[in-house]
Formats: structure tokens, sequence, C-alpha cells
């Protein structure tokens, strides 16, 4: 099970990653729609270091 919280770990990472290209891309054409892909670019971010922290402190 440990294996698996990496893997979704990074997944988040990975996502976030896609998420900032999307929206910097969408930036010129359509701001209110590259708001929307920054935001979740965020939150991807923010949910990496927050399962990390929790992760670390169950092992």
């Amino acid at each position: 099970m440990h294996k698996f919280s990496t893997y979704f770990e990074y997944a988040y990472l990975v996502i976030g990653v896609v998420f900032f290209v999307e929206g910097a891309l969408k930036w010129t054409e359509e701001p209110e729609k590259a708001y929307l892909s920054l935001g979740f670019g965020v939150l991807s971010f923010f949910m990496f270091f927050f399962k990390r922290r929790f992760r670390k402190k169950r092992s």
C-alpha cells in the first residue's frame, strides 16, 4: 500500500504540470478558463505536498 501512495503523489505532480501548461496556453485566448486550469494546477501541487507530509508521518 505504501508503494501506491507514492505513485499517487507523483501523479499529482504530473497532473499539476499538465494543468499549468494548459493554463499558460489558454492565457491569451480565454483568460477565464486559464484561471480555472491554473487553479487546478495549484490544487494538484498542494495535494502532492499534503499527501507526502502525512505519508511520512504515518511511516
